[in-house]
C-alpha cells in the first residue's frame, strides 16, 4: 500500500462576476466553504494555471464572457494507503466529488509520495 498526492481540476462556474480577481476569489471561496461542510478542511484548494499558447508562460484559469466566468481549479488531496495509482484516484475522486456535486472533476495529477516526507 502507498501513499499519493493526488491533483485535479475542476471547472468552477461564477455568475454576476465583472472582475476576473472577484471570479477567482468567489471560486475558491465557494469551493472551500462546500468542502468544509463536509469535513474535507484537509483539501488544499486554489487557482488553475494554463500556459499561455504564444509564449508558454502559465495564467490564471479564468474566463469571463457576458458576467459570467469559467474558473479552473486545482484541488490537492493526500491519499494514504491505496493499492496504486488508479485506486487512488478513484478515492480522490469519490472523497472530493461527494462534497462537489455537479462540478465536473479530472484527475490531472498523481504522485507517489513516503508517509515519513509529511511529517
Amino acid at each position: 500500500m502507498s501513499n499519493y498526492l493526488v491533483a485535479m481540476e475542476a471547472a468552477w462556474l461564477v455568475r454576476d462576476v465583472e472582475d476576473i480577481d472577484d471570479a477567482i476569489g468567489v471560486a475558491v471561496s465557494e469551493a472551500g466553504k462546500r468542502l468544509n461542510q463536509k469535513d474535507k478542511e484537509y483539501v488544499e484548494v486554489e487557482v488553475g494555471a494554463t500556459p499561455c499558447p504564444a509564449c508558454g508562460e502559465p495564467f490564471d484559469s479564468a474566463f469571463i464572457a457576458a458576467n459570467t466566468a469559467l474558473v479552473g481549479l486545482l484541488l490537492e488531496i493526500k491519499i494514504f494507503n491505496a493499492d496504486g495509482e488508479k485506486h487512488a484516484s478513484r478515492i480522490a475522486k469519490s472523497e472530493v466529488g461527494g462534497a462537489l456535486r455537479d462540478v465536473p472533476l479530472d484527475v490531472i495529477d498523481i504522485r507517489e509520495f513516503d508517509s515519513d516526507e509529511e511529517q
